[in-house]
């Protein structure tokens, strides 16, 4: 699900599809693929903010069977209702945009059994990181858990990290609510696989199209620059002839005239 640049991802398991959603704070918002390919972006209207972007964005997506993920600002009830409304679900994370669920959320873990929960440990790039995935059905500490559309389960995610270098350890927890029924190993699937969208996509834009260097603002420059942008990432992450990267991809095609123009397929 997920390329608004909220973040919000569409994925489906086995042959379904994913997608992120997120926001770049020059361009608006973009619907991106778990594949790494850019499906859509929605400029915020001046005088607008990015809560009236999304589901304009959303509208645009065919997104019957599969799942929407969004960050915190796109947890809105009239949000969910959008997602369920076009036969997808949804795991919406929840923060201090949202007091009184995020309270609720918590009351539920601390006071009520988890349904479901999964545990791995990570090793590599000088860490150690132990998750702990928590799932409950239970909605019964929620107040008006009705009001959001097809509310199936709540998520805690809880992360410990040990750097071996430094000796110190991280812990966070996240949580999220969703459509789907509560399965830990599931859930946390979706929601690592939103987070590989952003990370990666992101990261390719910036390296290989310095788009975080980008300072065009006149007009409509910068939206239409990032609709190029991933109209080329599209292209170039669909040929398999070269094994360069997307910066050697794009300098080939700026010195191989036929190279170019099969990436084009013309």
């Amino acid at each position: 699900m997920g390329w608004l640049d909220c973040p919000a991802n569409l994925w489906r398991s086995g042959g379904h599809r994913r997608q992120n959603v997120a926001r770049n704070p020059n361009h608006g918002w973009q619907a991106d693929c778990a594949h790494g390919f850019g499906l859509g972006q929605r400029k915020v209207d001046d005088k607008s903010n990015e809560i009236t972007a999304i589901p304009k964005l959303l509208a645009a997506l065919e997104l019957s069977g599969a799942v929407v993920t969004i960050d915190a600002i796109g947890c809105q009830r009239s949000i969910a209702g959008h997602i369920v409304e076009q036969g997808a679900d949804y795991v919406l994370a929840v923060k201090e945009n949202q007091p009184s669920l995020l309270a609720d959320i918590k009351d539920s873990f601390q006071m009520l059994a988890a349904d479901a929960v999964d545990e791995e440990i990570d090793c590599g790039h000088g860490r150690v990181e132990r998750r702990t995935r928590s799932v409950l059905a239970d909605l019964s500490l929620l107040e008006k858990p009705f009001e959001w559309a097809s509310l199936h389960g709540l998520v805690r995610i809880e992360s410990e990290r040990y750097h071996k270098v430094s000796g110190k350890t991280e812990r966070e927890i996240r949580y999220y609510i969703t459509s789907l029924r509560p399965d830990a190993a599931r859930l946390n699937a979706v929601i690592r696989q939103h987070w590989g969208i952003e990370n990666k996509l992101h990261w390719v834009l910036d390296v290989g199209f310095g788009e975080d260097l980008d300072r065009k603002r006149a007009g409509d420059a910068a939206q239409n620059f990032s609709v190029l942008n991933r109209i080329a990432l599209n292209l170039l992450k669909q040929d398999k002839s070269s094994k360069r990267g997307i910066k050697g991809k794009r300098l080939k095609a700026a010195w191989d005239q036929p190279y170019l123009q099969k990436l084009l397929g013309i």
